[in-house]
């Protein structure tokens, strides 16, 4: 019989490795995908960590988009989870906002003096050194850039989504990293 201890995942494993193959897929290509998976979700926080030389001990970070995408409150498998413990763990403080996954984040991690849940994106810039967008929220798509650049003290944001042109942020005098694009501004 199927019981626990782990004895009901080889046969699944087994039955995705045969369907892969069925299909003309190599077993090693899924796993591949999984390793990329895990690294992507490390590439905002390793970018912060690099910026700051690995000193993030009294920086604040605002994060915009905690849900794994947008129009949902799912965190099960949401890039911010791994992105907040790594400024946790680096000794940072957390600004959130998302438009819908405020309570499923206060679910999971609780009430903590590293995080404040903000009700508004510019909230969560009120006090920040930098902006790290994880979910492309319609509502992030058109910010005031002037705000941002006001109300962020090292004027950095690190766009995991690639929402915005980099000359519109760097002109508004903000340094703005995003994924496979040089950095803008600074």
């Amino acid at each position: 019989g199927v019981g626990y201890g782990g004895s009901c995942f080889p046969k699944d494993v087994k039955a995705l490795i045969h369907t892969a193959r069925s299909v003309g897929f190599a077993p090693e290509v899924l796993e591949a995908v999984e390793r990329r998976n895990d690294a992507q979700r490390q590439v905002l926080a390793e970018r912060i960590a690099a910026h700051y030389g690995g000193r993030l001990a009294g920086k604040t970070i605002a994060v915009w988009g905690l849900a794994f995408k947008p129009e949902t409150d799912d965190m099960r498998e949401a890039p911010s989870r791994s992105l907040l413990a790594a400024l946790w763990a680096a000794g940072a403080r957390v600004r959130a906002h998302d438009p819908v996954a405020m309570a499923e984040t206060r679910r999971i991690f609780g009430e903590r003096p590293d995080l404040v849940l903000c009700d508004t994106p510019a909230e969560a810039l009120e006090g920040a050194d930098a902006l790290a967008i994880v979910t492309e929220w319609k509502t992030f798509r058109a910010p005031d850039f002037a705000e941002m650049a006001r109300l962020l003290k090292d004027r950095l944001v690190f766009d995991g989504r690639n929402l915005y042109d980099p000359a519109v942020v760097a002109r508004h005098g903000l340094t703005y990293h995003s994924i496979g694009r040089p950095v803008a501004g600074g």
